[in-house]
């Protein structure tokens, strides 16, 4: 007998939710100071979060730190808005750090509670433990979303959306345009580990690094790049980020299936080594795993504009400027070992644990070089509707901006960005796409942001 591949669901009334102006996909830090500087400006805004908690990649994924906001040089504070004003917030709290290198180290778990406050502050209506489903189109315009939670399948009917989901849930199911670069950057999976501390006490030549990925050893890791971070205030509490899992598209639920699983068996390969080749490695103790894999790169939106590389590098300037950065070009490759960083200051290396660094130049000394780089909005406008944004990782960039890009004190701004924009739509009954650049941009900056 012939076994059908598919099933068909019935037909099935779905209650409404919520009514809004706004409905954002995605509550990373990204979907949240969206949903908040819409909500700020009048808005009726729904934000949907597949946790229990809202911040992304820097609560559910362990990743703790945000990048300088300040230029090359340091002389001048380019990142401004809910970044700066949530730094404040859990400062208050002595639950950030900042680095003498010009970095912030986060206590995440503060942060969780602080975005759910700037949530209530707000009047956003958020949906946690809720996941997007599908969309609903009448006529070409997304009229509302479906989502699946506790209460069943309901949905959540508005004006306009935001795709904060990182992956472009949304508008990949819309069969609006996506695209993928040829090499995807890697996943990685982050974990806390204790006990590190002891061993650097007994041996200060000890690199983790050089010992995960030691050829010598049989559990070693397949030769990536890895970088750790303290645990807020704890000195001997170690966020790692060295596993890596190559080749993985995680926009597809299979891969993403294996992709979570391989990295956990990373993560204890890592633990083996320690335990098994150095004498105090036993020491070393697994404290938390990530909610989810950290994941670097899936689909991108086609937008009305593609950053580019040289764009980035250069520091070129726009008139329709969202957002600004200095995080250089970050590329973690997945068809060989390491990652290549270029400074805007116009070096260029290639990193390779155990192995010494290959530095070169992509400008030539004594060149003029950029302060820093700029977000222009169309790359946050997809190609085919009205009434959509786009906001993170799943900007409208080429490899090596994106590289820039990706890193959350960008994605934050976009995020605001967006949310700003949809309210002036709202306000002017027009299409996104048409929101002028300057009227943007003026609310954005009477709003904190830092706009250039």
């Amino acid at each position: 007998m012939e076994v059908s591949t598919t099933l068909w669901e019935e037909a099935r009334a779905i209650p409404v939710a919520y009514e809004a102006d706004l409905c954002v996909i995605g509550g990373s830090c990204t979907g949240v100071f969206a949903a908040v500087r819409a909500a700020r400006l009048g808005l009726r805004v729904a934000v949907i979060e597949n946790n229990g908690f809202f911040g992304g990649v820097a609560t559910a994924g362990l990743v703790n730190i945000w990048h300088s906001l300040r230029d090359v040089p340091g002389d001048r504070q380019i990142i401004g808005g809910l970044t700066a004003e949530v730094l404040a917030r859990l400062a208050q709290r002595d639950a950030v750090v900042h680095d003498p290198s010009d970095y912030y180290v986060l206590n995440t778990e503060e942060l969780k509670i602080e975005l759910d406050e700037l949530v209530r502050e707000a009047r956003v209506h958020p949906f946690l433990h809720a996941r997007f489903v599908s969309p609903m189109v009448e006529d070409g315009r997304l009229t509302a979303v479906v989502i699946e939670d506790k209460s069943g399948r309901r949905a959540i009917r508005a004006a306009l959306f935001i795709d904060a989901s990182g992956d472009g849930d949304l508008i990949h199911r819309m069969g609006l345009r996506t695209t993928r670069q040829p090499e995807l950057q890697p996943p990685t999976a982050c974990a806390v580990l204790e006990g590190l501390a002891k061993l650097r006490t007994a041996d200060p030549e000890f690199q983790l690094d050089a010992t995960v990925f030691n050829p010598a050893y049989p559990e070693a890791l397949p030769s990536g790049f890895l970088w750790t971070s303290t645990v807020s205030q704890n000195a001997d509490l170690t966020m790692v980020a060295g596993t890596r899992v190559n080749n993985a598209d995680c926009s597809d639920a299979d891969v993403l299936t294996c992709a979570e699983m391989a990295s956990r068996a990373q993560v204890r390969a890592m633990l083996d080594v320690l335990r098994n080749h150095l004498p105090q490695g036993r020491e070393v103790r697994l404290r938390e795993l990530p909610a989810y894999i950290g994941i670097r790169e899936t689909r991108h939106a086609a937008c009305l504009h593609t950053v580019t590389e040289k764009e980035v590098l250069e520091g070129y300037r726009y008139a329709d400027a969202i957002a600004n950065g200095t995080y250089r070009v970050d590329v973690h490759h997945s068809d060989k070992p390491g990652i290549t960083f270029r400074y805007l200051h116009g070096v260029e290396q290639y990193l390779v644990p155990g192995q010494a660094a290959v530095e070169s130049r992509w400008l030539p000394e004594g060149q003029a070089t950029a302060h820093y780089y700029q977000v222009p909005y169309r790359a946050l406008v997809p190609q085919g509707t009205t009434n959509v944004l786009i906001a993170g990782r799943l900007i409208d960039a080429d490899a090596g901006a994106y590289g820039a890009l990706r890193v959350m004190v960008n994605c934050n701004q976009m995020g605001e960005a967006v949310g700003v924009a949809c309210a002036l739509a709202m306000e002017a009954g027009c299409g996104l796409q048409d929101v002028p650049p300057e009227i943007l941009r003026a609310h954005l900056r009477e709003g904190g942001s830092i706009i250039m």
